[in-house]
């Protein structure tokens, strides 16, 4: 399946979409009409059963460079309610998502990163969240998620400063999972998606739930709360399935129920 809407993207193959932001000529910067197509992508993704783990990157080699300025100077902010920055930082995509970035991730691209569950990073990524360089702030999820995500230290500093920073840093706070040689990014991140998609698709959605979800829970309440994910994991027809294929040591064949 294909889903082009001239600024982004949308590509399924093998249980994986791949969401591809495509703006070049401008780094990929986000605009108005793009926020809306992100949310027609990821309510159709949500929707598809088929669809096990989503990869979001940019065009051309640089992931994406924030707010499209030239739209914000004409009073455009392309921000969708309920939705976020891009259509999606406030709700990113029920499936597990996984940023693959190459160049730049700066400002609400940081953010976009930020709001995926993995990040894949080439050598030639840079992050930087340098609103307040330009009398801004990071109200796309870098104020809530980057201290969240980093040592909050760091994390201040950089909100502070605006400086950029380097994939070597970024694994080094653990903010993320792989770099890569430049232009393999998108490789990577496809390899890692595999990896998941391989496993058995209700298990992994309730792993994605119960890890965000219990952030807010109480540590005296989080074992009771997470039964209401986890029971039907365990009562479903794929826990069977796995079982099963493990015994006759062949590969499950999933079925998501």
């Amino acid at each position: 399946m294909e889903m082009a809407m001239s600024e982004l993207n949308l590509e399924v193959v093998d249980h994986l979409a791949i969401l591809t932001i495509n703006r070049p000529e401008a780094r990929n910067a986000v605009t108005l009409a793009l926020s809306h197509s992100m949310v027609r992508a990821v309510d159709r993704i949500n929707a598809d059963p088929e669809i096990r783990v989503v990869i979001l990157t940019g065009a051309d080699g640089n992931f994406c460079a924030g707010m499209d300025l030239k739209g914000f100077l004409k009073g455009e902010l392309p921000r969708i309610d309920g939705r976020g920055f891009a259509g999606m930082t406030e709700a990113p995509p029920k499936k597990p998502i996984i940023a693959a970035v190459e160049g730049y991730a700066l400002g609400g691209g940081f953010e976009l990163a930020l709001a995926c569950d993995m990040i894949v990073a080439s050598e030639t990524a840079r992050f930087g969240l340098p609103e307040v360089k330009r009398g801004l702030v990071a109200r796309g999820g870098g104020l809530l998620r980057l201290p969240q995500q980093m040592p909050y230290r760091k994390a201040l500093e950089l909100l502070m400063t605006g400086r950029f920073m380097d994939s070597a840093e970024a694994e080094r706070f653990g903010l993320i999972n792989r770099i890569v040689p430049g232009g393999e990014a998108l490789t990577a991140a496809l390899e890692l998606a595999a990896e998941i998609a391989a496993n058995g698709p209700l298990a992994v959605a309730a792993v994605k739930e119960v890890v965000t979800r219990a952030q807010d829970w109480r540590s005296d309440e989080a074992f009771a709360l997470q039964r209401a994910y986890t029971d039907p994991v365990f009562a479903s027809e794929d826990a069977k399935e796995g079982a099963a294929a493990f015994a006759e040591k062949r590969t499950p064949e999933w079925k998501g129920r």
